[in-house]
């Protein structure tokens, strides 16, 4: 009996009998439509090994990063189709229950893939020492943003901005996510209400594409500051190719180690979600003592959806938390407000851009896809399985509204609880001081 007939049963058991993809075994042998858009191929009995010893995330996760399972066509279709079938008012329901368990243990001893599990792919992490400790963090962001400056080049493009992208327009090739990420740098700083002469620290700065657009755009001087090497030396080169290293100063430093405040605003973009909620309170505190009366914060973060947290120690099973972002943690939007209120900011604004962050993920998706052969040779073919996976499944995540994005600004009361902000919303989105340069 060929390997597509041996498994059949574990596919009806986890994803049931129509199947809206193709599956394809290395003997050569398949099931599912002939013309299927997206197929899925089993490389490998490894794979079978890699899903009995993990028969969840984690396993399917090992086996695609590894090649022993490979995925043909649009990933994030692909991911939708399986999410249809995780529905029950959509389809059948993806179940990893013991039939599935079963399933892929008899799979397994009938195809002679038995055998100890096979060893984690070398782009899997697990970190040791105290949760959000300093010295952990900063592996943690290393391990996500050390991968090469030419790699991240390939995926974001030129603007070199890893967060969510500002689509005032729908993407074409006339409107490019360059074009959005420019209008999100400008959205920030009108928010900021950045004018000539303001002091601006960048929290969590990455390759400097913010601090600076605001130095020449909007004549402010800044600090940015960033755990990761690589990206800090990104930024140094291409503030000097600008003229500005006289204006902002990046620090390879912990945000809790800034000490020379005040600052006449503060941005915080994509940077929160590696806190830690055990860290919160002390990441606003730290930033409402380093920000000016009258000063603004926004605070630019990935939430989730309402709900008590998971494992606080971190889901063992989680691709994200052993391939992306380790001991990366979302919460809620409330609990960040709450948090700002707490700490003794007042919040003024509060933005989503859930939909925008769909359609800058597809971009990041086909930047990768376009450049494949480069992004492999830049790190490694597992590697580049890991982004391509992330990026997909977090686009799918935003659209069905299991993620958010938000941009909450806020202020710091000046004497008499002055906030400074304008009278309208309109009067905050205005340009309040931007120059060229």
């Amino acid at each position: 009996m060929d390997a597509a007939a041996i498994l059949r049963p574990l596919v009806d058991a986890a994803l049931g009998t129509d199947l809206p993809l193709r599956v394809e075994c290395w003997d050569g042998s398949s099931m599912g439509p002939p013309d299927a858009d997206v197929v899925v191929r089993f490389a490998s009995r490894r794979a079978l090994r890699r899903l009995a010893w993990a028969p969840n995330e984690l396993g399917f996760a090992r086996a695609y990063v590894s090649g022993d399972v490979q995925i043909e066509g649009d990933l994030l279709d692909a991911l939708t189709r399986l999410e249809a079938l995780a529905d029950p008012e959509r389809g059948p329901g993806v179940r990893v229950g013991r039939d599935t368990t079963a399933a892929v243990v008899k799979a397994v001893l009938r195809l002679g893939a038995l055998g100890p599990p096979p060893r984690p792919p070398a782009e899997e992490i697990r970190l040791s020492g105290r949760r959000h400790a300093r010295g952990r963090d900063a592996k943690a962001v290393s391990h996500h943003y050390d991968v090469g400056n030419d790699f991240y080049a390939l995926v974001l493009g030129p603007s070199m901005v890893y967060s969510c992208a500002y689509f005032e327009q729908e993407p074409s090739p006339d409107y490019t996510l360059q074009d959005a990420q420019c209008a999100k740098l400008d959205l920030v700083a009108h928010k900021l209400g950045l004018v000539p002469g303001m002091r601006l620290l960048d929290v969590g700065c990455g390759w400097g594409s913010f601090v600076i657009h605001a130095a020449r755009r909007y004549g402010v001087t800044a600090v940015g500051v960033t755990l990761s090497e690589e990206q800090a030396a990104f930024a140094r080169a291409a503030l000097a190719s600008h003229g500005l290293a006289d204006r902002v100063e990046i620090r390879v430093q912990d945000y809790r180690d800034v000490p020379d405040g005040p600052y006449d605003a503060i941005a915080s973009i994509g940077m929160a979600e590696h806190v830690g909620l055990s860290q919160l309170d002390e990441y606003a505190a730290h930033l409402h003592t380093l920000l000016s009366p009258g000063g603004r914060l926004l605070n630019h973060a990935i939430s989730r959806r309402p709900g008590p947290p998971g494992d606080p120690k971190g889901d063992k099973t989680s691709f994200i938390d052993r391939y992306v972002f380790p001991d990366g943690e979302l919460h809620p939007l409330a609990t960040m407000v709450d948090v700002l209120e707490s700490a003794g900011f007042e919040v003024r604004d509060v933005e989503s851009l859930r939909e925008h962050y769909v359609d800058t993920l597809r971009a990041w998706v086909a930047n990768l896809e376009q450049n494949w052969d480069q992004a492999v040779r830049l790190s490694s073919a597992g590697r580049a399985r890991v982004w391509r996976l992330y990026m997909a499944g977090s686009a799918l995540g935003f659209r069905s509204n299991r993620l958010g994005i938000n941009q909450v600004v806020a202020a710091k009361p000046g004497p008499g609880g002055a906030s400074g902000f304008p009278r309208t919303r309109t009067g905050l989105l205005a340009p309040a001081g931007r120059t060229e340069r």
